[in-house]
């Protein structure tokens, strides 16, 4: 392999070594200080940009029907029972309203049935909702859902539970069987970070090039962080060698699960940045994933054919293409909002939110490595006009 082959696998197996990566959470600050070590190595100057966060401490959280019982993870974003939980008439959301109802959710969930418990959240009908989490078939589990509205919880209390439990619980709400949930949670003071290392350019009169990368997770979520995160670093060290006509600022948010807080965070720092930065290029989920189908979203059309001429070149085609002008996904949205320009990255991942996703099963180490070099192409080309 060459150096910077080796460089990637050690970078993916540094992020895997540390094994949550939850906002405002032990992990989240090992992660940070993992991150400003290695910014440090590459003889740049990192900034822990460190804000306080109200993080969920989890008790009791489980679903029983008939003393047979679940245990599962609150929805981060809605709402809560208290230790004595709630009961009500199990009933799937397919047929109508419920005491509380169960129904699939996730990337493999059934035509409508996505919609179907969205609803059922903004409605707020139901006492409880549980939800069952769809998946690639050959991963069951716990696969998570974020928590867009973390800041701002509406709904019931949402119970997410493991594929291999949807059957006996949808089996007890088509016989109309009565149920309790309980999500029992603390908020509890805590700190959470971003890190943010900035470049010199040699004519600091130019906009900057903003480079971002999501570095917090459910789980450990190597395939889903792990490509943003090697980028990331490639391209500090890259530019901290070879210093580029225009700024660079890198920043490394946490919050991507929990409606993009280390983001909000960042750009309440650096307001006008949104918008009066050159370009942000947003390395975002599961581009590295095995069998990852790769999503290009851009700003402009200029920007999605620089984009398409180095990956043809570098053989790492964009499966799908979101047309400029249309918001797009992840947190290249928030940009989007702000009206700045940006060039972004996504892909899928059937282990996405799971928490298997390890190295180094998870990983396609080659693409991780053709689109590094991509990315070191354009990113080069960005930040010298």
């Amino acid at each position: 392999m060459t150096e910077l082959q080796d460089q990637i696998a050690a970078d993916l197996r540094g992020w895997d070594a540390i094994e949550d990566h939850r906002t405002g959470t032990e992990g989240d600050a090992a992660t940070s200080e993992w991150l400003t070590g290695l910014a440090r190595d590459a003889g740049a100057t990192p900034q822990v940009q460190a804000f306080p966060f109200e993080r969920w401490v989890l008790g009791n959280c489980a679903v029983a029907v008939n003393g047979r019982g679940a245990d599962g993870v609150p929805l981060f974003d809605g709402g809560i029972t208290g230790p004595a939980g709630v009961e009500g008439t199990l009933a799937s959301l397919a047929n109508g309203n419920a005491g509380i109802g169960i129904g699939p959710i996730g990337n493999a969930a059934p035509p409508g049935a996505n919609e179907r418990f969205a609803r059922a959240r903004a409605a707020g009908n139901c006492a409880a909702l549980v939800a069952v989490a769809a998946m690639d078939a050959d991963v069951p589990g716990l696969a998570l859902q974020n928590a867009d509205r973390f800041v701002d919880p509406f709904g019931p209390p949402v119970l997410q539970v493991a594929s291999q439990e949807g059957n006996w619980l949808l089996d007890a709400a088509a016989r109309g069987e009565s149920a309790s949930v309980v999500v029992d949670v603390a908020l509890e003071p805590a700190t959470a970070s971003n890190v943010v290392v900035r470049v010199a350019g040699s004519d600091p009169s130019l906009a900057p090039v903003v480079v971002m990368t999501p570095k917090s997770a459910w789980w450990t979520c190597t395939a889903e962080r792990g490509g943003g995160i090697v980028i990331w670093l490639a391209l500090l060290r890259h530019f901290a060698a070879n210093p580029p006509r225009r700024p660079v600022v890198f920043t490394a948010n946490t919050g991507h699960e929990l409606g993009h807080t280390g983001l909000d965070h960042f750009l309440e720092e650096s307001p006008a940045l949104g918008k009066a930065a050159h370009l942000w290029i947003h390395l975002g989920a599961n581009f590295v994933a095995k069998n990852s189908e790769r999503r290009l979203q851009t700003s402009d059309a200029g920007l999605q054919a620089l984009a398409e001429r180095s990956m043809a070149a570098h053989d790492v085609w964009p499966q799908s293409i979101r047309a400029p002008g249309h918001r797009p996904f992840g947190e290249a949205r928030n940009i989007y909002d702000a009206g700045g320009r940006y060039l972004s990255w996504l892909g899928s991942n059937r282990w996405f939110h799971h928490p298997t996703d390890r190295w180094p099963h998870t990983i396609d180490l080659d693409a991780a490595n053709r689109m590094t070099e991509a990315m070191l192409e354009i990113a080069s080309t960005i930040a010298n006009d």
